[in-house]
């Protein structure tokens, strides 16, 4: 199931945000990232199944920079058990184009 940036926007600052995580690498990361999200990069996903079992029926919203990887995160995350993730359609670059276009996609 995908979740666009507006949709996530509004849920934010209506303060019912979900789960966020970002699958981008950390020097990604570190130029910008959203407020209340977490990293874990893709490639540490599989070894962080045990710390995200607490997620496993919560909803978790995948974010990167386009929608590919958190796409792959999304299917991983299913694929274990996970009940209700989401990926954010289009990634950082949607959020930039949508919601803020000063945000720093490098």
């Amino acid at each position: 199931m995908d979740i666009n940036v507006n949709e996530l926007k509004e849920r934010i600052d209506a303060g019912n945000a979900p789960i966020m995580i970002d699958v981008r690498n950390p020097h990604e990361w570190d130029t910008q990232h959203l407020a209340g999200v977490q990293l874990i990069s893709l490639h540490e996903l599989p070894s962080k199944l045990e710390e995200l079992a607490d997620f496993k029926d919560k909803e978790v919203v995948m974010i990167c920079r386009s929608g590919g990887r958190s796409g792959n995160a999304t299917k991983f995350l299913t694929d274990n058990g996970f009940t209700s993730v989401r990926n954010m359609v289009g990634g950082m670059l949607a959020w930039k184009a949508y919601i803020d276009p000063s945000f720093d996609v490098s």
